[in-house]
This record gives structure tokens, sequence and C-alpha cells, in this order.
């Protein structure tokens, strides 16, 4: 059974970083950590229980965290302007090594932390982000307000998903940061962002129902923007829940098909009424659940990660598959050339298109599993600093922020 891990967090300033101080921050992600306790005592810490000294100086990853919380033995991580960050010891030890880490560095009896293992972030051995499809360096950068707007460039980039569709990656990134800036000066929570998302497409769909296009397509493209921000705003203020995830992944699997055939029942009063159209639906319903199928059935079966990140291809399929965005650009272009039967047409054939090749790459991970019995996604073997004349690289992973460009942490 895994020990309890006291944490106990130092220092600080009060330069915010999407309206959090690094003491407020850190205590918001060591909520969703198991097996930890916040404390703000030495005295409530039993000697021989691990304790995780945190120094609130430092803008600290979430994967920094739990790699220090899984750690077994004493140590010092420093930082890249060679101070101490963090500290994993024993609570027989805390009042002694509080003592020092107080100090100012010039005051600081170094030979103390120096019988301590030193770590650097290398040594902490830490992989791809299965969650954000994504490769990012992991990172603990000093708080100063200096620093601040690189800082929130750098958490809100973080918050991207590195593999996704067209749309979200080059469209909305730079109008998302404004919104998403909006909604901490005025308060707004990601649930609040997501209810207003859900709202919209519910009002999108009775558009397209009764062949109001256009109106439809202002309040889709404005749904899917939204979805981009409460997702933004979640991560960058550490204010995810569990009620916002079930909602905001619901909304997003359940409503794309039902635009779909709100828009093919509207149709019937245009001038362009569409032929066949159950067979359509139909169609587009097996496409769209056999897509989802397929990418279910690879993580399930064959990989511990997304399909769409096995292979750079697949990466690159992520871009244009037949999901909402893509497809609304194909909605978008049929009313642009006043045939929205061409759009849903597209659409139909897209999903089938998109999922005989998701089909095909099942089946070409299958064939691998059974002869290798181990899949490996691309992004495991690539550096993205190292990299980054390599074009997949570029596009689907960002390069890391330089420490040694930012102001170091004053105490």
């Amino acid at each position: 059974m895994q020990k309890t891990t006291y944490i106990l967090i130092i220092g600080g300033n009060r330069t915010t970083i999407w309206g959090l101080d690094g003491h407020e921050r850190l205590e918001r992600m060591i909520q969703s950590i198991k097996n930890v306790k916040l404390t703000e005592k030495t005295d409530d810490i039993p000697d021989n229980a691990p304790l995780l000294i945190l120094n609130a100086h430092y803008l600290f990853d979430s994967r920094v965290l739990t790699a220090l919380i899984a750690l077994k033995d004493p140590m010092v991580l420093y930082s890249h302007d060679n101070q101490p960050a963090a500290v994993r010891t024993f609570g027989g030890q805390a009042s002694h090594l509080l003592g020092v880490l107080v100090k100012p560095k010039n005051q600081r009896p170094e030979h103390i932390l120096s019988g301590l293992p030193r770590y650097t972030l290398s040594e902490l051995n830490i992989d791809f982000q299965q969650n954000l499809k994504k490769k990012d360096p992991p990172y603990i950068l000093p708080i100063t307000e200096d620093n601040r707007k690189r800082l929130e460039k750098e958490l809100f980039s973080g918050s991207y998903k590195g593999v996704t569709d067209l749309v979200t990656k080059w469209l909305w990134p730079l109008p998302a940061f404004w919104c998403t800036h909006l909604c901490v000066r005025k308060g707004w929570k990601p649930n609040h962002v997501t209810l207003l998302s859900a709202v919209l497409a519910l009002l999108a769909g009775i558009a397209f129902w009764y062949g109001f296009f256009a109106i439809g397509l202002i309040m889709g493209w404005m749904m899917t923007f939204l979805d981009t921000v409460d997702g933004k705003l979640a991560r960058v203020t550490v204010t995810s829940s569990k009620f916002g995830d079930v909602l905001d992944h619901g909304l997003d699997i359940i409503h794309p098909p039902l635009w779909y055939l709100a828009w093919g029942i509207g149709l019937a009063g245009t001038l362009t009424p569409i032929g066949n159209l159950d067979l359509l639906i139909w169609l587009m319903f097996f496409g769209y659940i056999g897509g989802r199928l397929c990418e279910g059935a690879f993580q399930l079966w064959l990989a511990p990660f997304d399909m769409f990140i096995w292979r750079k291809a697949d990466s690159f399929n992520r871009l244009i598959t037949a999901r909402r965005n893509p497809n609304l650009i194909l909605l978008t272009y049929g009313w642009i050339i006043e045939r929205p039967d061409v759009g849903l047409l597209l659409v139909v054939a897209w999903h089938l298109l998109s999922t005989a090749i998701l089909l095909g790459r099942l089946i070409a991970g299958w064939r691998i599993w059974r002869q290798q019995g181990k899949l490996r996604s691309w992004l495991q073997d690539i550096d993205p600093a190292r990299d980054r004349n390599i074009l997949a690289v570029k596009i689907f992973t960002r390069a890391p922020i330089d420490p040694k460009r930012l102001q170091p942490a004053k105490f």
C-alpha cells in the first residue's frame, strides 16, 4: 500500500499567472493527486512519512509533481538557475531542511542540501502526454512579474492538444487566448463556457432543422470556438471538474451527427431538397460510429495511446479526418456555393472515406501487434528541440521555452 506523501509549500510572491499566484496554483494542482496531504505545519508530519517541499517561486509542470511524488528516496530538484525548486525527504527532517530553504541563497548553508542526491528535470524520465496527444518537455519556470506574459503564453500553449484538427490547431489559438483572458478577468468558470456552448449547439441544430443554415452555421462555429476556450480555461486556471469533463466530452460525441441529421431534414424546405435522405443519414451514422469504434478498438486492444499518435501519417490524418470541425467546413462550403445539399453529401462521403482509412490503420496496427507484441507512438522517439527540422515535429510539437531567457526567481 502506497504511503501518503505530505506536501509543504514554501515561498511565493504576488505575481499571478492566469489569475493564480504560485502558492494557489500548487494547491489546486495537488488537490487532483491521489495519496497526498497538503500541510502547513511540520509538527503535523510523522517522522517517517514521505515529505515533498515545493517552492512556490516556480511554475511547476503537473507531470513534474507526479514524478516527484512517485519517487521513493530523498532528493533535491534544482531549477535551471541552480535553485532548489523541490526537496523530497522525510517528516523527521522537515524542520531542519525548512530552516535552510527559507534563507536567501547567499545565506544558505549549501553543505546541508549537498548531502541529498541532486536531480534535474532530465532525470525524472517524463514521457509524452497521451491525454493531450503531444510531447512537450517538462518545465519548472521562475515566477516573476517580468516573466508573467511569457509564462501565460507557455501555459496556454501547453494546454492545447498537439494532434488535433486544422481549425483548432491554426484558427482558434489567438482568439481563444484573448477570450480565455477575458474569462479570467470576469471570473467566468469553464463550466459557464461549456453550458453556453451546449446552448449554442442546441440552437444550431434547431436552425439547421428549419433550414436556417446561415444562422445555424454562425452558432455552430461559435460553439466550436467556445469548445476550445472551456478546455483551455480549465487547464490554465486548474479548475477542471468531473461534471465539466463529462458535459464537455459528452457534448462533443453526441451533437455532431444530430447536426447532420437536422441539416438533412432542413433541406426539405429549400430549393435543393435531397433524395434518399434516410439512406444518407444511415450511411452518415455508420461512418460516424464506425470511426469512433476503430479509434476505441485501437486503444483498447493494441496500444495504450490514441490511434492518431501512432505514426506521423496518423497525426496528419487527424488534421482533416471526419470530426466536427472539418465537416463544418464542408457544410459551410455547401452554403457558400448555395448548394447545402452538396454540403451534406460531402459530409457523408467524408465520413465513409475517413472510416475506411481508420479501419485500414486498425488492421495494420493489429498485424504489427501480432508480429512485435507492442506498438510505439512516433512521439516516443523524437525530441521536440533536437528534431525541429522534421515537418511532423514542427507541426505537432512545440519548441521548448528557454529558461535562460527568463528572469531568475527572486527570493
